[in-house]
């Protein structure tokens, strides 16, 4: 999904070119475009929160670093932030939970590769080990994310997508795109292994790592039923593992 971001300084074009290496693509029309007006908001604490809101016909997303608005009808937003391309990842990966969510796909807190043609996602809370078992990859898998993967519901079924948010391995995910095979949830032990999960249980722990921010009751109740497909059509398994290369075995 084609997203322009208009500036007028050069410095932070290129800025923003850098950070997005691989998926720059200035012959494929924009989906959505935002005016990037290189401000800092005044008269808001540096530290509040995101609050997204539906507001008088368009999206408003509030941080402490940031404001921006966003018409979905027309098209196009506004963010005003300072010179750091963090507000703009934030902006973008908003925008994306509630194209997502209307969709049924969703943005999920994990790493995700692709093997052999197909994606296996790796979902965890900070510290479960997603930037671990990336770095662990063995030759011939493709890093799609360290950080945030990209679930979208097409009419064969789930696939992952490569996105440029990374994480702490600082490296931006391969452009490319796989369906879905397993997520395993992380859980790190002396020993690997893989158990199952009921639906239940995988359902409450994914939904613990979807990414979303909306305050929209609807919208909330889409990202649930999203969840609620996605557990009954792709296998969520328990990955325990110990920071060894071999654990790759077992993934496949």
């Amino acid at each position: 999904m084609a997203v322009l971001l208009r500036t007028s300084d050069p410095d932070f074009a290129r800025m923003l070119q850098d950070r997005y290496v691989g998926f720059v693509n200035c012959s494929v029309p924009p989906v959505f475009e935002f005016d990037v007006d290189l401000a800092a908001p005044t008269g808001v604490d540096p530290d509040a929160d995101v609050r997204v809101r539906w507001e008088q016909g368009q999206w408003s997303f509030r941080r402490g670093d940031f404001h921006a608005d966003w018409d979905p009808g027309c098209g196009r937003g506004r963010i005003r932030q300072s010179a750091n391309p963090y507000s703009v990842d934030a902006v973008l990966r908003i925008v994306h939970t509630i194209v997502l969510a209307k969709e049924g796909g969703f943005l999920l807190h994990s790493a995700s590769a692709v093997r052999g043609g197909r994606a296996f996602l790796f979902s965890g809370v900070s510290g479960a080990g997603k930037t671990t078992i990336s770095r662990l990859a063995p030759p011939g898998v493709t890093l799609l994310t360290d950080e945030v993967s990209y679930v979208r519901r097409q009419r064969e079924g789930y696939r992952a997508f490569g996105t440029p948010f990374a994480g702490e391995l600082a490296r931006v995910g391969a452009n490319v795109s796989a369906p879905i095979a397993a997520v395993y949830l992380l859980a790190q032990g002396p020993e690997n292994h893989i158990d199952p999960l009921s639906k239940r249980e995988a359902m409450q722990l994914l939904l613990r790592n979807i990414l979303f921010f909306a305050e929209d009751p609807s919208l909330v109740r889409r990202v649930f039923d999203a969840a609620t497909e996605f557990v009954a059509t792709v296998p969520v398994r328990r990955l325990t593992f110990s920071p060894d290369q071999r654990v790759w075995e077992l993934i496949r």
